[in-house]
């Protein structure tokens, strides 16, 4: 049996090793990445007209681009973007275009607007989520702060929770801990949106 120690130790190497990659990757491969990311979701979402989307604004190398917020507006969805408050469960606003973005705490960019609550999430019909790896059982693995582990809870459970990860970051096997929530889905920028087997 792993010990939560070990654990703790194991998710910080794959952080480290995931991190490092992430920086060695030039902007050119970056924007590539971001693009297929930014199709792949948008062919998905076709099935879902008018649907609510918790998405992010990516930083430091995540997978993505602050143009899929447009793109994803400009077919009729709803975006909702995470506003960070200290340990609790992300708060929630509605991304109403470039200008209702502001700096935020950890080189953030969160919405201006009316803060709609953590609860607001459960309004999703798809979660985008920030991950530096997923594996094949939906086990994300986040930077550690468990904002989306807080979060994730109380989303819908018809919800699809979908972790946007690199090629490389989709995994055989992470290290999980039962508080752990599992996603159902992964986009990947050559594999598209596929299912995962929780």
């Amino acid at each position: 049996m792993t010990s939560i120690g070990d654990l703790c130790e194991q998710k910080a190497q794959w952080r480290r090793k995931l991190l490092e990659r992430r920086r060695a990757t030039n902007g050119t491969t970056r924007s590539a990445e971001a693009v297929a990311l930014g199709e792949a979701l948008l062919r998905w979402l076709d099935d879902r007209p008018g649907a609510t989307v918790c998405a992010y604004v990516p930083v430091g190398g995540e997978p993505g681009s602050p143009e899929l917020l447009d793109e994803l507006r400009a077919k009729g969805h709803r975006v909702l973007l995470p506003v960070v408050v200290r340990s609790s469960p992300l708060d929630w606003a509605a991304y109403t275009g470039p200008d209702s973005l502001e700096r935020a705490g950890y080189g953030l960019l969160e919405p201006n607007g009316a803060r709609l609550g953590p609860e607001a999430i459960g309004e999703a019909d798809a979660v985008l989520v920030p991950a530096l790896a997923v594996d094949r059982r939906g086990v994300r693995l986040g930077r550690g702060a468990g904002y989306y582990d807080r979060s994730l809870p109380m989303a819908a459970p018809e919800a699809a929770l979908v972790a946007v990860v690199r090629d490389e970051e989709l995994v055989e096997e992470l290290p999980g801990e039962d508080h752990d929530v599992r996603v159902g889905a992964v986009v990947t920028p050559g594999r598209g949106v596929r299912a995962l087997s929780a």
